[in-house]
């Protein structure tokens, strides 16, 4: 088994896939329904579904942040983690971790989205 997609279950559907297409640049094309997604160069699918639309019934959802999960974006530079953190929270991303060097030689930084899921920006510090 691999894993093919990635789905966040949302509540408001438009101001997330506004956020994911605006601010994480993402190419989501949205048109007013209940689900969205993209496929990424990976060919792993990136998903938003409307809660609403789930048939699964008695499932409660996290409210503020979602500590159950995040998602991670590499980029190619410890100086890009900055950057992009700077970026993301002047966007409208919520601070949670500013970005730190690991001593396991990652840069890493974590905001959250508009409904609190965990978006990781992380990038490999090079080895002198």
């Amino acid at each position: 088994m691999e894993i093919g997609a990635i789905t966040l279950i949302v509540k408001d559907m438009e101001k997330m896939a506004t956020f994911y297409r605006d601010v994480m640049n993402m190419a989501i094309e949205w048109d007013g329904g209940v689900f969205t997604g993209v496929q990424l160069k990976s060919g792993v699918f990136f998903n938003l579904c409307q809660r609403d639309a789930l048939s699964i019934s008695g499932l409660g959802y996290p409210n503020g942040l979602n500590g159950t999960m995040e998602v991670s974006f590499g980029v190619p530079s410890p100086e890009e983690v900055d950057k992009e953190f700077e970026r993301l929270v002047k966007a409208g991303a919520t601070p949670i971790k500013e970005p730190i060097s690991q001593p396991y030689g990652l840069r890493e930084a974590v905001v959250a989205d508009p409904e609190g899921n965990l978006i990781e920006i992380v990038a490999g510090i090079p080895q002198e």
